[in-house]
């Protein structure tokens, strides 16, 4: 037993890359000339290593500067100023050609809530331009372009992040992404090994039969070369994180981690653990306070392998806040 084991605290050694659009709280490129301080945004910043870039302001469109909208007409898209008849269509396209292609690797993005350019969803497209068109709804010129060129990447808009579930999905998403990148960096199957064994109990969550498929893709029992196995395992994680767990997932994992510990426990902490974990499962309590036990449990007993499991702490602590807009299951 080690008595000074401490957490591997993985999720605070790593400042996931993430773009931003430069609206939110970095630059007063709004149409109107307001910068949008928006509490997630600003609650992530310290953490992260922020890319910026406002795309109507790059194709030349000023500040404050008259609204654009996305106008579908015989099945085609235009980006079209009402105000002063501009199509800026062809501009925007190769902006995000070109800003896109020379983009280096980014976790996630962050985009602006219903923005013509950069919304990733809920962006009105009128179906004419008639002042008095009407509209559906769809996806940012800018937000397409990121979503075809980028089919894996974590995108949400600040909007949705207020929502727990949905803001916890993603972050896990952007952290472990930036964790692999970081382990991905030298390049060598001992250090795909230790990802993949610290990432087990979080795998565990989400996909326990993509788990196992990269569990068989670590062992390279075919003998391929290592970029190979590399190029597998990151599909593979993909996948594994492509829709938040269940909470019954969450428990599953609760229960086999509670293995660890229990011979170690009296009979009244292990009965208070799993009332605990009743309590997540009837919403009562959130994952955290069964979580924090087990962190716990491991430190007192120097329990090596749950300390590094980053499902009990899948990014900084401090990211941790009471921001719900009272949606979704309280994680």
């Amino acid at each position: 037993m080690n008595e000074k084991a401490e957490p591997a605290a993985q999720s605070a050694a790593v400042r996931p890359r993430l773009f931003i659009s430069r609206c939110l709280g970095f630059e007063r490129c709004r149409y109107n000339g307001v910068t949008i301080i928006d509490p997630v945004v600003e609650l992530i910043k310290p953490f992260i290593t922020s890319v910026t870039e406002c795309p109507e302001v790059a194709i030349g469109l000023g500040v404050p500067r008259p609204p654009i909208r996305i106008v579908e007409e015989a099945g085609t898209r235009h980006l079209f100023q009402p105000e002063t008849g501009r199509d800026v269509t062809e501009e925007m396209d190769t902006f995000c050609d070109s800003y896109l292609g020379a983009l280096e690797p980014v976790d996630g993005f962050l985009l602006k809530y219903r923005s013509p350019s950069c919304g990733p969803s809920q962006v009105r497209i009128y179906n004419s331009h008639s002042p008095t068109a009407g509209h559906q709804k769809g996806t940012g010129v800018f937000a397409a372009a990121v979503a075809s060129r980028f089919p894996d990447a974590p995108v949400e808009d600040e909007g949705r992040l207020q929502n727990y579930t949905i803001r916890h999905h993603y972050l896990t998403q952007v952290f472990t992404r930036a964790r692999f990148r970081q382990a991905m960096h030298a390049g060598s199957m001992g250090d795909l090994v230790r990802f993949h064994g610290t990432h087990k109990h979080l795998l565990l969550a989400y996909d326990e039969s993509e788990m196992r498929s990269l569990g068989h893709v670590v062992a390279n029992e075919a003998h391929l070369p290592t970029e190979q196995v590399v190029s597998k395992y990151a599909a593979g994680l993909t996948r594994a994180l492509a829709e938040p767990p269940r909470h019954t997932a969450a428990i599953n994992v609760l229960q086999h981690a509670l293995g660890y510990v229990s011979d170690n426990l009296t009979p009244q902490e292990r009965a208070y653990f799993l009332e605990t974990v009743d309590q997540y499962r009837s919403e009562q309590l959130p994952l955290s306070v069964p979580s924090a036990l087990l962190r716990a449990w491991s430190l007192r007993l120097g329990i090596r392998y749950l300390l590094d499991q980053t499902f009990y702490e899948p990014y900084p602590a401090d990211l941790v806040r009471v921001l719900d807009s009272g949606k979704g299951r309280p994680l």
